[in-house]
């Protein structure tokens, strides 16, 4: 074992310890998870209503201000500022830029600048294009003090550097990222913000293994930086290695990301990796918190049938057609789970409903027509993957001269 993969070894350790290992909603970030799914259904009394029971068991920063964040969106920006600066009482600048959209949205630009202004320059600084996206600045930003408050450099020339790097690859413009970056390493080569603006260049460009050994570097010295963990992650699945990057989630998770969506990431690598009861395991949890969503639910049926499961991956899959009804993706989940079980009839009929909602999906096409075959409908066949060999499905190309040459 190398020293980097020792000190998360000792830190998963000791935070499994810290945390316990009991249900949901038994440590910081599993109130946090849990009082993000209650707001984003519209439950926010019980939102808040956990967050006071952890705050009760322990009073964190983190807690006040997520707290704090659903009483912004409820419009009480009293109850909002207060939370904010229970926060910084515990944790300092840990508040500010909550309060900094408190104060804009009174319209109090002075006070929200000079809390933005600690923010920026705190441990929790948020990008530039983060702060400019942020709706709540827009009552203000046409003020002369958030002109005057632009004036000043906020971002240095290496950060500035990433995040052009970083917009430029969002929009997979590689070759001019490309010319930034070389910039980058030639001034600033050791740099933390070059090694990961590199790392996301490799990433982008299919590089997956030098993409991790430079974020490897950067972990030995930061093995907790959940930026760090979430590019290392993704990388090590381009790699195809979903076990280490299972490892990765584990880490972010215990580490106390409080992001229910990483259990997903877990849950489909442990499905590469054939881990069915670890894979369900995160599944349900994550259902626990979000019972409707619909990737989940597809998740599940799709481990559940690759185990062999193919009754119980069914009543997933008529789960989610119940939940989502005009959504093709669930019909051609219910269409794949009857044609690995020879349903022909039933198969062809889902794709049908799938093509009517989405029509340029050529894989529908093909094994619609594939069912039909086995149906004996070979005219309909036919023109099955007629369709999906004009949306560039060439594996259409077999069935068609076996199956359809003078018709």
């Amino acid at each position: 074992m190398n020293l980097t993969s020792l000190k998360f070894t000792i830190l998963i350790i000791i935070l499994i310890f810290l945390t316990g290992s009991n249900a949901m909603c038994q440590n910081e970030a599993d109130f946090v998870m849990k009082a993000k799914a209650l707001a984003e259904s519209g439950k926010t009394a019980d939102a808040l209503n956990i967050l006071d029971q952890g705050i009760e068991k322990k009073a964190t920063s983190r807690l006040f201000v997520q707290r704090a964040e659903i009483l912004l969106a409820l419009k009480d920006l009293s109850g909002a500022t207060g939370g904010f600066n229970q926060a910084n009482n515990i944790e300092e600048h840990s508040g500010d830029f909550g309060l900094a959209k408190v104060y804009a949205l009174k319209g109090d630009a002075s006070t929200s600048l000079y809390h933005l202004g600690m923010h920026l320059e705190s441990g929790f600084k948020k990008s530039e294009r983060d702060i400019m996206l942020e709706p709540a600045f827009s009552s203000i930003e046409n003020r002369p003090e958030w002109r005057q408050f632009w004036k000043k450099e906020r971002y240095n020339s290496v950060e500035k550097n990433f995040a052009e790097v970083e917009s430029l690859i969002l929009g997979k413009k590689f070759e001019d990222s490309k010319i930034i970056l070389s910039e980058m390493k030639r001034n600033y080569p050791d740099n933390e913000e070059t090694i990961y603006s590199e790392a996301l260049f490799n990433i982008g460009s299919g590089k997956y293994s030098e993409a991790v050994a430079g974020i490897i570097k950067l972990t030995t010295s930061d093995p907790v930086n959940e930026k760090y963990l979430r590019l290392l992650a993704k990388a090590q699945e381009g790699q195809l290695n979903y076990a280490g990057a299972s490892e990765t989630y584990t880490k972010l998770l215990v580490s106390g990301v409080a992001d229910a969506r990483l259990l997903l990431s877990r849950a489909e690598c442990f499905r590469k990796t054939k881990e069915t009861e670890k894979a369900l395991g995160d599944i349900n949890r994550f259902l626990e918190l979000y019972s409707d969503d619909r990737s989940a639910i597809s998740l599940a049926g799709k481990v559940e049938a690759e185990s062999g499961d193919n009754l119980k991956a069914l009543e997933y899959f008529s789960k989610n057609l119940k939940l989502h009804p005009d959504d093709a993706d669930c019909y051609v989940d219910r269409a794949n789970s009857y044609f690995a079980s020879k349903s022909w009839e039933w198969a062809a009929r889902d794709y049908s409903m799938s093509l009517d909602l989405k029509p340029d999906n050529s894989d529908a096409w093909l094994n619609k027509g594939i069912a039909l075959i086995s149906t004996g409908n070979v005219k309909d066949a036919c023109h099955d993957f007629k369709r999906s060999y004009a949306l560039g499905n060439q594996r259409a190309s077999s069935y068609l001269s076996k199956n359809c040459i003078g018709r």
